[in-house]
């Protein structure tokens, strides 16, 4: 995956982009626009959409602290990447939106689920405590999971803008 300096440059932007979008929507708990961005790159520049999602991860350890909460980020957002790489790259144009919201919706439900290994093997809880964690978090991934859905229907505005962008810089090279 060799980048040329022009993708460097847009990569580190989108990252940034995510970033700025997690700290201006941290008024509203688990309600961000993160799965959006991740799935809309993940269209977009398909295997080389890691770069933007680890420098939001690397930005949100700097500023955040690269506390134990911070740990997880290193997988959670990558199986959503790895979700969005098996959808087939050719849907048909109606049904895209809706299958883009819901897999941003499901891993918002999910997300305490798969945050809970990180958490039991950090703070040693056996199967049972880290079930109970994850129950006692389902009422916040109800919150992520639906809010992620109705975020979702930016994701295709947000890859029509982006492939634009890139039409644009290649017209101009």
């Amino acid at each position: 995956m060799k980048l040329t300096t022009r993708e460097i440059a847009v990569f580190a932007m989108l990252g940034a982009v995510m970033y700025a979008s997690k700290i201006i929507m941290e008024f509203a708990p688990n309600i961000h626009l993160i799965g959006v961005f991740i799935i809309a790159f993940t269209v977009v520049y398909r295997s080389k959409a890691l770069y933007p999602i680890y420098i939001y991860v690397l930005l949100t350890g700097m500023f955040g602290g690269f506390a134990s909460w911070w740990y997880a980020y290193l997988y959670i957002w990558t199986v959503l990447w790895g979700a969005v790489m098996l959808l087939p790259k050719t849907m048909p144009k109606g049904i895209r939106p809706f299958v883009y919201m819901t897999v941003c919706a499901a891993h918002g439900f999910l997300y305490g689920t798969l945050y809970a290994p990180m958490q039991a093997l950090l703070y040693g809880m056996s199967f049972s405590k880290m079930i109970a964690w994850i129950i006692a978090g389902l009422p916040w991934d109800f919150l992520h999971g639906v809010s992620n859905f109705f975020c979702g229907i930016l994701i295709v505005p947000i890859i029509s803008a982006l492939r634009l962008a890139q039409r644009t810089m290649e017209e101009n090279r």
